[in-house]
């Protein structure tokens, strides 16, 4: 995380003494990374984060990924999957590797549990909707356009407002964080950083629960989600502190780099994990040379795999995608503007698109059930020779 928060009640020395109203001790939770080695935080609970009543498997979700096919670019319409559900248990993914999943969920219901993930960060993209993710370490309103970063093993809950909804799901098996070239040895974000410590918001206060009972909370873990009984309300910290907790950046905040000649995608980086980044296409004003080409040029991704997630406007250099598009370039084979593309973009000033960028550096898999919204002609889109009826180019 990139800086020092504290919120609620602490002792003013760790690891020391903190008594409840009635002489008994509040119980000291250190949660941290790396083994105590990276970023961490101290909360202080109500009641034991160890007591548990029960603990069952509840359901395996491995994926079921496709057989692997011939490689080429493919493209699918998630707004096709209408299905709502809670934030958690109505996620249906699209792509994976060994280091994350994704996909979208249509978040309308408000999760009656809580729900950990074990084994890595979280990243969810609000595309539409608004609602409170409420948190082990307080609540963070959100909105459309934000991106809010679950840490991993917080325990949270998605409490959606009535209305349309839908999220971008990055489930990882690592963390996420800034990037690094935007950081000097410090932490701190630098001033070329596209964005900086103002525009990241954190959970500001906490609303203790001290009731007793059977609380549930589904946790991610090797390859299932288990059921864990609890004795007492599992939000129940009085205060924290520390460099890990969860916390939300807005797209709108991204102040886009721009140059004479086009810029190529790092410019648009905002997350990194192990083996992916993540990057934001926002609006922003074009290349300023007189000969500029403002659409990208053709390029091979000779090692890394690109996913991108269309929110809104038009996407300057594709055809044929809507809102809620998922390409996938993949490694090996280049990709660029689609035909006429180029052309267009000469002496335009801007553009208003927004997109959200994956590149992942190990090949991604199609979960085979993603494949009933797949565009089966993308691959042959960037034809400029039409094809006749018996799938041959014509004269």
């Amino acid at each position: 995380m990139p800086f020092y928060r504290q919120v609620g009640k602490i002792p003013r020395k760790r690891h020391t003494v903190f008594r409840k109203a009635d002489g008994s001790l509040h119980r000291e939770q250190v949660m941290g990374t790396k083994g105590f080695s990276g970023a961490q935080s101290i909360l202080y609970h109500y009641h034991m984060p160890t007591e548990m009543v029960r603990a069952e498997v509840e359901r395996s979700i491995r994926m079921d990924f496709e057989e692997e096919t011939a490689l080429r670019h493919r493209h699918f319409r998630t707004d096709q999957h209408e299905q709502t559900g809670d934030a958690v248990a109505g996620r249906e993914f699209v792509l994976g590797n060994e280091d994350l999943l994704l996909g979208v969920v249509n978040p309308t219901e408000k999760m009656d549990y809580y729900y950990r993930n074990s084994d890595g960060d979280e990243l969810l993209f609000v595309h539409r909707g608004t609602g409170q993710l409420e948190t082990i370490f307080g609540n963070l309103s959100y909105g459309p356009g934000d991106y809010l970063v679950i840490p991993v093993g917080t325990i949270y809950r998605v409490l959606p407002d009535p209305g349309e909804a839908k999220f971008l799901v990055i489930e990882t098996n690592s963390w996420i964080t800034t990037p690094k070239r935007y950081r000097n040895e410090f932490g701190q974000l630098l001033e070329h950083s596209p964005f900086c410590e103002r525009d990241i918001y954190g959970p500001v206060e906490v609303h203790p629960r001290t009731e007793r009972g059977e609380f549930e909370v589904k946790t991610k873990s090797r390859g299932m989600i288990h059921s864990h009984i609890m004795a007492h309300h599992p939000l129940d910290v009085v205060g924290w502190d520390g460099y890990l907790y969860p916390w939300k950046f807005n797209i709108g905040d991204f102040e886009p780099i721009t140059g004479r000649v086009h810029m190529p995608p790092p410019i648009h980086q905002t997350f990194e994990g192990n083996n992916f980044v993540v990057c934001s296409f926002v609006p922003r004003l074009y290349d300023y040379h007189p000969d500029a080409i403002p659409a990208p040029y053709a390029h091979s991704n000779v090692d890394s795999d690109e996913v991108l997630y269309y929110v809104e406007g038009n996407f300057m250099s594709r055809k044929g995608i809507s809102e809620g598009s998922i390409t996938l370039h993949p490694s090996g084979i280049p990709h660029g503007p689609h035909p006429g593309k180029a052309e267009a973009s000469i002496g335009k000033k801007e553009t208003l698109e927004l997109a959200v960028m994956v590149d992942t550096f190990r090949p991604l898999r199609v979960v085979k059930k993603a494949c009933t919204w797949e565009d089966p002609d993308y691959m042959r889109s960037w034809l400029e020779q039409p094809m006749d009826h018996a799938g041959k180019l014509s004269p």
